[in-house]
């Protein structure tokens, strides 16, 4: 009993560890090593960047943060347990929970060829070949399903899709494996040129079955083909069975091959008129063709050609009574771009007629539309551009240049009804620079005139003082020197009738261009004023726009102390002023801007005389008196407009009281004698007596004797 029992205990443990070597074994078997496109889930607790899936690219890696880029494809999973774990100690302390695993199995496909979407595309590893068709967005129009590809490696399968299609059988279909490229063709009825794939429309179009009795009808109808041929069909039936025409179709030029003869047809007239007999007879066999609005050439005896800045330029038919404005405003009328200005009408003879619209449109007389006939041409030009520079826009015959100190000078188109004053506004006016005095005009017939814009506009702007400008006539505004002290070259543009110049002691010396109403003080200040060594009490003033010499004299000191204008010479272009320098050599001055003093002096001569100077400055200016000198009876001559006058002035008394009132009044060109002790009366009566008393005494000496 107790061997029976022990013999069931053995088979049963037998039994065990066979199922258990069993599952084993199955697994080892079902253990596949890591492919392409697989994705390998790496989890380390705290590590957020690790724990997700990584998928295996096509190089056999997987790219871990911190890690870089590891080889797993062909592993193992233990083996890949060993890989990344050793990978990740280079970076994280501790991996000892990691844990690491292929977490799905994929494969890495690449669809190529007449699909919606061709790329590369990661499917389940149990993907089929309408699976990857469908991952691609499917197949596109005109894909040849009968001679796909399979490429793996060098190999190439070649399978027939439309036989599953039709069958439903997936044994014709080829398994997908990792790293394989599907290709699918393009049929051969798609040819060369892309284009929406239609199979119904690849059959013969229309609905005849015998060629040589069909019509045909082709060009610029929706559905063009071969149509049946039946009795008393007329053109209108054949078009309406091929669809009608299109949008582009040219329905005035359609041709008519019947009987071996060729027809134009109008459709346009024939729907406008309703005359059945404008529609051509039909034979069988005809042909039939639609031309393109674009291909056709409008010509003829009727035809009115419209060019240029229009909104729709092209060849018009000119019907009875058409005017000028119906064919423009037929053609859409100028742009914004169009120079409305200068239309041409080109006759059918050669002739050319120009017309100014605008002109018409305001109203001005004489202003009248061209009469149009058939065969003529319109054309409409380009406005000229102020950023296109070329002057072929412009003729010579109908422009303008405007050269020198203005805003934008150039070439500028002219109009009759312009002037001047129009002219400068167009370029902007002139610069801050420009000399708005002297504008030279030179007419179309070489005359040149001078124009002053600043007298223009103080009188009034009267447009009959404007000088005439036509076509082809030439506008210089001259320019002002920036600086008398810079480059003497640039006086060459500067004429000597229109410059003042200043001389002597100012800060800056030179030639000056102003109008002959400038102010002397404007002059002087445009010069920097004077220096601090001038002589303001004898500034020369030459003119020498009179036909004598002339030469005035200006005291500006007193000017600045009586402010009366009279004083201020009247200066005009081609003037000179001088401004002397102070204290210089007595004979460079006039004997009546200066006081003599003489006599008993240290420094006896002649003293720039100052009017708010007295006789006292003027002994101190000549070093006082001599001690010799008699200080009593100074003489003071006094030079006046009608008499001179003498009077006699006691410095010593003076001295005693101080009484400036009796000091004697002084003017430029007096003089003053300080008279030497040897002169006065008792000096004589003293050096008579002496005479007296030698005399008497040689007397009683001889007597004596």
């Amino acid at each position: 009993m107790n061997t029976k029992r022990n013999d069931s205990i053995k088979r049963a443990i037998l039994a065990l560890v066979l199922v258990v070597l069993w599952v084993a074994s199955l697994s080892i078997a079902n253990a596949k090593p890591v492919q392409i496109g697989d994705l390998v889930q790496v989890n380390l607790p705290g590590e957020p960047t690790l724990n997700r899936g990584f998928q295996v690219d096509k190089n056999g890696r997987i790219n871990l943060p911190e890690i870089g880029q590891v080889y797993v494809a062909g592993y193992e999973e233990d083996q890949l347990d060993k890989v990344i774990r050793s990978s990740l100690k280079q970076a994280f302390r501790d991996v000892s929970n990691a844990k690491i695993y292929v977490s799905e199995r994929q494969i890495l496909i690449s669809v190529q060829g007449y699909v919606q979407s061709p790329g590369e595309y990661t499917l389940p590893e149990t993907a089929t070949v309408q699976m990857a068709l469908y991952a691609a967005g499917g197949l596109r129009a005109g894909a040849q399903l009968d001679k796909m590809q399979l490429k793996r490696g060098k190999d190439k399968t070649v399978f027939n899709y439309k036989q599953f299609l039709d069958t439903g059988n997936s044994d014709s279909l080829p398994k997908l494996k990792s790293l394989d490229s599907l290709f699918i063709p393009a049929s051969p009825m798609v040819g060369n040129i892309e284009q929406e794939f239609d199979a119904a429309k690849l059959a013969n179009a229309g609905d005849s079955a015998d060629s040589r009795s069909a019509v045909k009808v082709f060009g610029e109808v929706n559905a063009p083909g071969s149509f049946s041929y039946k009795e008393d069909m007329d053109l209108v039936d054949i078009i309406m069975r091929s669809g009608g025409v299109t949008r582009y179709a040219s329905v005035e030029q359609i041709r008519v091959i019947s009987n071996n003869t060729p027809t134009l047809f109008n459709l346009k007239k024939y729907l406008d008129s309703g005359d059945q007999s404008l529609l051509p007879t039909l034979s069988k066999g005809a042909t039939v063709f639609i031309p393109k609005m674009e291909e056709e050439i409008k010509s003829g005896s009727n035809t009115v050609y419209v060019m240029g800045e229009v909104a729709a330029p092209g060849a018009f038919q000119g019907n009875k009574g058409a005017t000028f404005m119906d064919i423009l405003a037929n053609a859409g009328g100028p742009t914004r771009f169009a120079e409305s200005r200068q239309i041409r009408v080109i006759k059918a003879n050669g002739r050319v007629q120009n017309f100014d619209l605008t002109a018409f449109t305001e109203g001005l007389a004489g202003a009248r539309p061209p009469q149009i006939e058939p065969g003529d041409a319109i054309f409409v030009p380009e406005k000229t551009d102020m950023n296109e520079k070329s002057w072929l826009k412009v003729a010579p015959n109908r422009a303008v240049s405007v050269i020198g100190e203005v805003v934008r000078p150039g070439r500028i188109e002219w109009s009759n009804e312009m002037d001047l004053m129009d002219l400068l506004a167009h370029v902007g006016g002139p610069t801050l620079r420009a000399d708005t005095t002297t504008i030279e005009v030179v007419t179309s017939g070489g005359k040149t005139v001078v124009f002053d814009l600043d007298a223009f506009i103080k009188n009034g702007a009267l447009k009959s003082q404007l000088p005439h400008i036509s076509a082809g006539s030439i506008v210089r505004v001259h320019d002002l020197p920036q600086d008398p002290s810079d480059n003497k070259s640039q006086w060459v543009r500067q004429s000597s009738d229109a410059s003042i110049y200043v001389f002597g002691q100012v800060n800056a010396p030179g030639r000056y261009r102003f109008t002959k109403e400038m102010h002397f003080l404007d002059i002087l200040s445009a010069a920097d004023g004077p220096t601090k060594d001038a002589d303001i009490h004898n500034i020369r003033i030459t003119h020498r726009d009179k036909s004598y010499s002339k030469v005035s004299k200006l005291n500006l000191s007193l000017y600045f102390e009586t402010g009366d204008e009279s004083l201020l010479p009247s200066v005009t272009t081609g003037d000179t002023i001088y401004i002397p320098e102070k204290d210089k050599n007595w004979l460079d001055r006039s004997k009546e801007s200066t006081v003599r003093v003489l006599g008993a002096v240290n420094k006896p001569g002649r003293y720039v005389f100052d009017d708010n100077m007295t006789i006292l400055d003027l002994l101190a200016e000549a070093g006082g008196p001599h001690e010799q000198a008699y200080l009593e009876k100074i003489s003071v001559v006094n030079m006046s407009c009608c008499q001179s006058q003498a009077v006699t002035f006691d410095l010593v008394e003076f001295s005693k009281t101080a009484n400036f009132r009796k000091l004697p009044v002084l003017r430029a060109g007096d003089t003053i004698y300080v008279p030497h002790q040897r002169d006065s009366f008792m000096e004589k009566a003293r050096s008579g007596l002496d005479d007296v008393l030698k005399i008497a005494t040689t007397i009683v000496l001889i007597g004596a004797l």
